[in-house]
């Protein structure tokens, strides 16, 4: 079997791309490379833009043309590899680190109309392909099947198997308007035989203004 192009560096904090063509990679992602490797960023288009603007989760994606070695990572948070097969995964938020060579990616939307703006999860990223993926979360990430119905923080949630239906619920009560909620009003509903979701241990910070 030959080597896989992404590899994981001792630690899990730094992951290192063999590049041979074109990948992307989060903007300010990489902190080292060896060989003959140019850095160009890509937009998202005016809709990508449109979207981040009113989500806080646009991605904002680099080209990472040539041939070399690349060590990618974000302020110390844990990497996780993910290896597709003509397969779909879904990532939240700003945890896509790098998609390798030939893997394709397409913002997505949640149902669950203003309580899924409220939750922070309206928009996503579907990553499809025959490749590799690397996403980042908050320290090490539990992985749960959604087998049975999982009930998971939207800002929380890392990433996920395409097949896995999500949708945007509620636990409000009216307690909630005299200070007394528990600020959980809205949780992402997980459920797909087979499939799994990737759950970080605490919420991702608030992107800068």
């Amino acid at each position: 079997m030959p080597e896989l192009p992404f590899v994981m560096e001792e630690g899990d904090r730094m992951v290192r791309a063999a590049v041979d063509g074109e990948i992307l990679a989060k903007q300010g992602a990489m902190v080292a490379y060896t060989g003959s490797v140019d850095f160009a960023f890509k937009g998202a288009g005016l809709g990508g833009f449109v979207r981040k603007a009113v989500t806080g989760e646009g991605q904002e994606l680099m080209k990472v043309t040539g041939r070399g070695n690349v060590w990618f990572a974000d302020n110390g948070a844990h990497i996780s590899l993910f290896t597709l097969e003509a397969d779909r995964l879904v990532v939240n938020g700003r945890s896509l680190l790098v998609l390798g060579q030939g893997m394709s990616h397409e913002i997505k939307k949640t149902s669950g109309g203003i309580g899924a703006m409220a939750a922070g999860g309206l928009f996503q990223t579907e990553v499809t392909g025959t490749g590799q993926v690397a996403v980042t979360c908050l320290g090490t990430p539990l992985v749960l099947p959604t087998d049975q119905p999982v009930f998971v923080d939207a800002q929380a949630a890392v990433a996920w198997t395409s097949p896995v239906r999500t949708e945007i619920v509620s636990t409000f009560k009216a307690g909630a308007l005299i200070g007394r909620g528990s600020g959980e009003a809205f949780q992402m509903k997980m459920q797909g035989a087979g499939g799994f979701v990737v759950v970080q241990c605490g919420e991702v910070p608030a992107a800068p203004r």
